[in-house]
Order: structure tokens, then C-alpha cells, then sequence
């Protein structure tokens, strides 16, 4: 699943390990979200839509493989 997580954290000046303290994940769960290699738990894509003032739909996408 394509995101903007990145752009979102560095938009807020936060670390990787900051954003993991925040929402209640490890660092390298941030790491591999960023690098589109792990879909966070709804709770935690909640989490992340509440800190960054944004809708779920507003940094998560599916982009279909033609």
C-alpha cells in the first residue's frame, strides 16, 4: 500500500522514534510503513490520522498492479 507517512512525519518534525513512542509502535514498524513494506493495524492507522490531522484515505492508497 503506497503512503505518505514520511512526508507527514517530517511535516510534524518528528523522528521515526518519536512517532513510534507517540502511537505506541516500534521504530523499525515506522521504518518498514515509510519503505511501503508493512501496512500498519487499523488502530495504528488511527492513531497515525489523529496525530496528523489528516483522514486514513489522506496518506494510505491502494494502487493496483495492472
Amino acid at each position: 500500500m503506497k503512503n505518505k507517512v514520511l512526508e507527514l512525519r517530517k511535516s510534524k518534525g518528528l523522528t521515526q522514534e518519536q512517532l513510534a513512542d507517540i502511537i505506541g509502535v516500534s521504530r523499525q514498524t515506522i521504518n518498514a510503513i515509510e519503505k511501503e513494506k508493512f501496512d500498519p493495524s487499523l488502530p495504528t492507522a488511527f492513531k497515525m490520522a489523529k496525530l496528523f490531522q489528516v483522514p486514513i484515505e489522506g496518506f494510505f492508497f491502494y494502487e493496483e498492479v495492472k
